[in-house]
């Protein structure tokens, strides 16, 4: 879809213009953006004007300056959280970026940590099940996903412990197999240090702090369904914008 910018000030319009030239490919991730004098000129605008443009594209992450070169193109490396998943899928949309995969690395049962117990209502040693997915894109790790479920639900819904992709995710599976429906979430943003059986997959050393995102979800009856935590890659940014009008 092409954007429309014609409501957009001029400063927003270049960079929006040059944004859609690093999206395409037109311009690659070290590639000098347009210099200040360049946009003036092209642009026939004043040079407050141009200089404002920079500022746009770093702010968005497709820009970073670089002492002596100048300003270069710097793809931002975007994250699609779980939680952000579960949006997408409830809208009907792809769970999945473009240029993004997924892989699952485990499907196993085992004994819920407190953590865990605490999370799902359960007693710590219960047995849960326990899924692990590492998402990819063009620049590497995105994120690696683990999501627990009470060892009740993988019964009813087999298919958790099945090392194929879940074309509906974890939330479609639960809700057509057992009737309950995530109505309620709750998205937790912390530092952790990434644990040893992360590590391998997010491609760090044990220890390493990393943003990780904790998600609770639960039914329509007040019940928790499952418990996920999702380990950000080494210098991914996880960024929220919204509408205020």
């Amino acid at each position: 879809m092409v954007r429309d910018l014609s409501g957009l000030p001029p400063y927003q319009r270049i960079a929006a213009q040059i944004i859609e030239r690093i999206e395409s490919g037109e311009l690659q991730p070290g590639d000098r953006v347009p210099s200040v004098s360049q946009i003036m000129e092209t642009e026939r605008v004043s040079r407050a004007t141009a200089a404002r443009v920079p500022g746009v594209l770093r702010a968005e992450g497709y820009a970073t300056a670089t002492p002596g070169v100048g300003t270069i193109v710097t793809k931002p490396k975007k994250l699609t959280a779980g939680a952000d998943r579960l949006a997408k899928l409830q809208a009907g949309g792809a769970t999945l970026g473009d240029s993004e995969r997924v892989e699952i690395l485990d499907a196993v049962r085992e004994a819920a940590s407190q953590e865990v117990a605490d999370a799902l209502g359960l007693e710590v040693g219960a047995e849960v099940a326990r899924r692990r997915r590492r998402y990819l894109d063009s620049t590497g790790v995105v994120t690696v996903s683990t999501t627990w479920v009470a060892a009740s639900i993988a019964d009813q819904a087999p298919e958790f412990l099945e090392t194929a992709p879940l074309p509906k995710m974890t939330f479609g599976l639960i809700e057509e197999r057992t009737g309950r429906r995530v109505t309620r979430r709750r998205d937790t943003v912390a530092l952790r240090e990434v644990p040893e059986d992360v590590a391998g997959a997010l491609e760090v050393e044990a220890g390493t702090p990393t943003v990780a995102v904790i998600n609770h979800y639960w039914d329509q009856s007040g019940e928790p369904t499952e418990y996920a935590v999702d380990y950000l890659g080494i210098g991914r940014e996880l960024s929220s914008e919204y509408d205020l009008d």
